[in-house]
């Protein structure tokens, strides 16, 4: 079966490659290339004419949309200002003004710094400055009409900072922005005068009015934000796919921006002269395929349909990999010798599948019966060696020395004192010897436990020959420590053996699972044995993630290089040079796939150790209950 899904897509292959040289050789191939290069050439002149006409008209739409919404922010935000300069004015202008910076009375201060007067004047900070420049007054409300001292502090040092002699010159009033703390407000100022103009200024009047963002987005009627990390001194535009964004800076006193008015606008403009030349593109590609499916039509009839036809059944055969053969018409033109050529390597294929599938089953036949032996041996193992133990093992009393002290014992001339010591070896030797008989007794338990698994395994191999594994519901956790209690006796080194007390369930075939975790634990016995220690540890862990449990098998042993995982798989392939066969782990891997699971074996390197790690399917805990 290798050898036939190997040649025949290499023979597919080769037929497909004639096929389009035949194509590219043939008439209909030479006016299909030469038209689809003249429509590709033409729809690509046509694309780059109209991308070159309205893609620059419209990019400069564009750039003009966002120059009048940078204008108009810049209005918005001048105007704003400019109402607060307007009130100001006015109340620089008022006689009582000039009068009390003439003499200071607090019936005055207390009349036009009240929270009426403030909120009637739609402000939020006022102040008073004399020509000095000390502030003579300062307030600053909230929106509930409460002072804060804090921002009153903030706009008192903005205030003192300030040139005002210089900003207004010879003007009467101005306003500009200013930063203070969390907060961008437009401040206007005036000199202090009487109405008709009379009189040297008495000092300034200067009222601040806070910009929020949801201000300036009622100002621009869009939704704008107004911010104060990223302070640009010039607009600045980015654009996006589908908007622009833009940043306004503020102004402020000093000409440097305090704040940025950002928003962002859709590019209609853009996205519509992308669609326009989108159209026209499809257009131009529209025509290409109409003239390509009016040549296609000239000749499918004597070219393109008998060619389609084998090249629908290769499609098939590769698919499906079944080897049909294709129905052949009366031509003896090139197309009835291909047709002909393509079923008599169908018949090759079919009879090198034929011998290729005999061969399979007897390699899978005998490589199964192997496999079983194979877990037989191992099963058998700890009852070679618990005969060996019972065989070589001396007795724990010497008979002879026992019958001397019971006959001493018999004798009554024999003194207390050695009369109790007589008991008392006598006791530790029946002692002795019924210890070592309820040893030899565990050690039979365990071996008659071997023995009915070397039992099972026949016995399913004989019963499940030809069948696909039967899962259950079934505990890892007691597999474990059955097949740990006989991995003990499976060689002459000293292993300890650490594993979960926990139930874990599992979905899988017991039977074959139990083999499986005994073959891992006799590989980790053999690869402890050859590191040359005379003891060893193997520990087992057990992992439950997102429906699958992982048994983690690691031991201390020879381990392996860490770029041999995949030959450890491979049958007849073993790390030990004194051993053949190589079967367990290939047959463990396949076992595992069989029950929907899979293995894996992960060492650090050469000396360090191993861990193999199962994977299968887990199963509700109340299951094991009801199975057991």
């Amino acid at each position: 079966m290798l050898v036939a899904a190997s040649l025949m897509p290499r023979k597919v292959r080769g037929l497909s490659q004639r096929i389009a040289a035949y194509r590219s050789a043939s008439l209909s191939g030479k006016l299909v290339l030469i038209l689809t290069a003249v429509g590709l050439a033409g729809a690509l002149a046509i694309t780059l004419m109209l991308a070159g006409i309205i893609t620059p008209s419209f990019n400069q739409l564009e750039a003009r949309a966002v120059d009048g919404h940078v204008d108009r922010t810049r209005a918005a935000l001048g105007e704003y200002a400019s109402k607060v300069e307007s009130a100001v004015r006015d109340y620089g202008d008022w006689n009582s003004s000039y009068d009390y910076m003439a003499h200071q009375t607090a019936a005055f201060e207390k009349e036009s710094f009240s929270t009426l007067a403030m909120q009637n004047l739609s402000v939020d900070g006022m102040a008073y400055v004399a020509n000095d420049g000390h502030i003579v007054i300062a307030r600053w409300i909230d929106g509930k009409n409460a002072d804060q001292p804090a921002m009153r502090a903030l706009f008192e040092t903005r205030v003192h900072d300030a040139d005002l002699g210089r900003l207004l010159g010879s003007k009467s009033s101005a306003h500009f922005y200013a930063r203070l703390g969390p907060v961008v407000a437009a401040i206007g100022v005036a000199k202090v005068r009487r109405s008709d103009g009379t009189g040297d200024p008495h000092g300034y009047v200067l009222m601040a009015r806070q910009v929020t963002s949801q201000q300036l987005s009622t100002l621009l009627q869009l939704d704008a934000k107004l911010d104060l990390r990223t302070v640009p001194d010039v607009e600045v535009t980015t654009p996006d796919r589908s908007t622009m964004r833009i940043a306004v800076p503020v102004p402020g006193l000093d000409g440097l921006a305090v704040a940025s008015a950002r928003f962002a606008i859709p590019r209609d403009v853009s996205l519509l002269g992308g669609r326009m030349l989108l159209f026209a593109t499809a257009g131009a590609s529209l025509l290409l395929i109409l003239v390509l499916a009016v040549l296609r039509v000239a000749i499918t009839r004597m070219v393109l349909r008998p060619l389609k036809r084998v090249e629908q059944h290769m499609e098939m055969v590769r698919g499906s990999g079944a080897l049909g053969l294709l129905e052949e018409e009366d031509r003896r033109d090139e197309i009835g010798a291909l047709g002909r050529s393509f079923n008599s390597m169908l018949r090759q294929l079919k009879d090198l599948r034929e011998q290729v599938e005999v061969q399979s089953f007897a390699l899978g036949r005998s490589e199964s019966a192997v496999a079983v032996m194979h877990n037989v041996r191992n099963a058998l193992n700890p009852v070679t060696t618990i005969l060996s133990q019972g065989i070589t093992q001396l007795p724990p009393i010497d008979r002879p020395t026992v019958d001397r002290a019971i006959g001493e014992l018999a004798r009554e001339d024999i003194p207390a004192a050695r009369r109790q010591k007589l008991a008392a070896f006598v006791a530790a030797a029946v002692e002795a010897e019924a210890a070592a008989r309820e040893d030899r007794r565990q050690q039979l338990l365990t071996g008659r436990e071997a023995m009915q698994h070397v039992l099972e395994i026949i016995g399913a191999q004989q019963a499940h020959a030809h069948e696909r594994p039967a899962l259950e519901v079934c505990d890892i956790s007691d597999l474990i420590a059955k097949n740990a209690t006989i991995a003990r006796y499976s060689g002459e080194t000293s292993i300890a053996f650490s594993f979960p007390g926990k139930t874990h369930p599992v979905l899988a075939n017991r039977l074959i699972l139990s083999q499986v975790i005994g073959n891992l634990f006799g590989n980790a016995a053999e690869a402890i044995a050859a590191k040359g220690t005379r003891s060893g540890s193997i520990g087992v862990r057990v992992f439950e993630r997102d429906g699958t449990v992982e048994i983690h098998i690691r031991d201390d042993g020879e381990g392996f290089a860490a770029g041999s995982t995949q030959q450890l798989f491979q049958r007849g392939f073993s790390t030990r040079a004194h051993k053949s066969g190589g079967l367990g782990l290939h047959w463990c891997a396949n076992s595992m796939t069989a029950m929907e699971g899979g293995l894996r074996l992960e060492s650090p390197g050469k000396g360090q150790g191993a861990v193999a790690i199962l994977t299968l399917k887990g199963a509700p805990a109340v299951a094991i209950g009801r199975a057991a």
